[in-house]
């Protein structure tokens, strides 16, 4: 037989309380002594009681959950080296306050707006995460229209309602050109993301500024996808050019890993012959063969701030102020070296 499941009944019982001092308890609201609380939440503990959040919903008017809507390809999604991360900091925020992640993986146009539609007139969720943001993006007006609470990562070009959480890819994106240039090269190349994205032009800017200040050009500009594909067909035509780049630094380490492969499979030896850099510090980064030179971002920090942030805006406590990260560092490591001219 299944046991039914504890109460706040059998939590007042076995603390010896009222059920309201259990709610007071339960919710974080004063005018219990501490010891009672301690009490209320032994017993909770000991009985193995979990709220409902059904029940909190409706009494509350809250869903208890936040939203995630990804425009990706679900075949691409699932070796992202952003995304896991990030849920995986989302999660440790929302698994303390008994919250949920909706999360959707939709296609592009009229199909992502009708996903945030779908979570703000069905009340799933109190409010959603924007990630990749895009120049002029709909999303932000859309989420103003919804009366949907959300949350950029990174600040969007033009004004927004919305808090917004920032992680600057910029300093890292100049230490590993710099770091490059130090090394002797000077036909440097860059595989960027889609021009879309504000994140990717950010980094594709201070890479060509990068250059610009040391008095360089860039030796080979490529705009792919952010996939190991576009990584493997950007860099075949960076080494098809009649004064190769000596080094090619990609906007993510999935595009560099599968560079480092396309360039090994055409007879170059990783540095000696090209030295390679991504951004991310991926899991694999340290583990390929030579280790890739590369950014270190925190994803699961953005992600734990992401929901803080979220959750205080959707609580009303005040004005929510942007949050700023640590930036970006470069991770040095062995598929970069010093270049020896012939």
């Amino acid at each position: 037989m299944v046991k039914d499941r504890p109460t706040i009944a059998d939590v007042a019982a076995r603390a010896g309380v009222s059920k309201g001092s259990v709610s007071f308890a339960l919710n974080g609201r004063p005018g219990l002594a501490q010891a009672t609380v301690d009490r209320i939440l032994a017993a909770a503990d000991e009985l193995g009681w979990r709220p409902s959040n059904r029940a909190r919903s409706l009494s509350v008017s809250k869903a208890f959950a936040l939203g995630l809507v990804i425009t990706r390809d679900p075949a691409v999604l699932s070796s992202d080296p952003f995304f896991p991360a990030f849920i995986a900091g989302v999660e440790s925020v929302l698994s303390r306050g008994g919250q949920a992640l909706v999360l959707q993986v939709v296609t592009a146009g009229d199909d992502e707006a009708a996903g945030y539609r779908r979570l703000a007139q069905d009340g799933r969720v109190d409010g959603v995460f924007l990630s990749d943001l895009r120049h002029e993006d709909p999303r932000i007006e859309l989420c103003r229209e919804l009366g949907l609470p959300a949350v950029t990562l990174n600040r969007p070009v033009g004004s927004s309602p919305f808090p917004a959480v920032c992680l600057d890819d910029r300093p890292g994106t100049v230490e590993v050109v710099e770091h490059l240039i130090a090394l002797g090269h000077r036909r440097i190349a860059h595989v960027a993301g889609p021009p879309t994205f504000v994140h990717a032009t950010a980094r594709a800017d201070a890479f060509v500024a990068t250059l610009a200040d040391a008095g360089l050009a860039p030796g080979g500009l490529e705009v792919s996808d952010f996939t190991a594909a576009g990584g493997i067909e950007a860099t075949r035509r960076l080494l098809a050019l009649p004064d190769r780049p000596t080094a090619i630094v990609y906007a993510n380490d999935r595009m560099a890993i599968a560079g480092l492969g396309a360039a090994q499979q055409a007879g170059l030896t990783v540095p000696a012959d090209l030295s390679i850099a991504g951004f991310d510090d991926s899991e694999l980064a340290e583990f390929v063969h030579p280790g890739l030179t590369t950014v270190r971002a925190d994803p699961y920090a953005f992600g734990e701030a992401a929901a803080t942030t979220l959750n205080q805006l959707i609580d009303g406590t005040g004005d929510v102020a942007d949050v700023e990260l640590p930036p970006a560092r470069l991770v040095v490591r062995r598929s970069t070296a010093r270049l020896e001219e012939s």
